[in-house]
């Protein structure tokens, strides 16, 4: 029996746990300079989860990840994070605000990388490749991470670890 691509995503969603992005409002005011939320910059990808928003940005000349915290209205510093080889995509956050996940693309490649906020490290979790990677998503409790991978002219939904071990073999 064949299930619905959105069926698929919902049914990954609720084994992540993530029902926690359910719709909300939220205004922020525009602002010229580079440490706010809205910006005359393009704000793509945005991610909600808890008080945190993540998103990526061209405000720097560069494809880059943001983190911006609602709660007290501010970006906060991603050192080591952004790499000037390389454009990063479609970003996303454990509710805690410790761990984020996102694609990048470089000279054709694609690849999934985790940043740990505490450690201030970001490593691969499936190496560059020439498959293409897109819309990572990490659970609340950063424990799962799903993401889509083209494989023979399909998008497949994978299942990892935060290690990078696949869980849906």
């Amino acid at each position: 029996m064949k299930i619905s691509r959105f069926i698929r995503l919902f049914l990954i969603m609720f084994f992540l746990g993530g029902c926690s992005n359910y719709p909300r409002l939220l205004s922020f005011p525009f602002s010229d300079n580079t440490r706010s939320f809205n910006s005359r910059s393009s704000e793509l990808n945005p991610h909600i989860a808890g008080q945190y928003i993540t998103f990526v940005s061209d405000r720097n000349g560069s494809q880059d990840v943001y983190l911006f915290d609602a709660k007290n209205r501010r970006l906060i510093d991603l050192p080591g994070l952004n790499s000037i080889d390389e454009v990063a995509l479609n970003p996303s956050i454990s509710e805690d605000g410790r761990y984020l996940v996102f694609a990048v693309a470089t000279q054709g490649k694609s690849g999934l990388y985790l940043f740990d906020r505490t450690t201030q490290q970001k490593r691969p979790l499936i190496m560059e490749q020439n498959r293409q990677i897109r819309n990572p998503m990490i659970s609340s409790n950063g424990e799962k991470i799903t993401f889509e991978i083209a494989n023979n002219g399909q998008w497949d939904i994978m299942v990892t670890d935060i290690r990078g071990n696949i869980l849906n073999q």
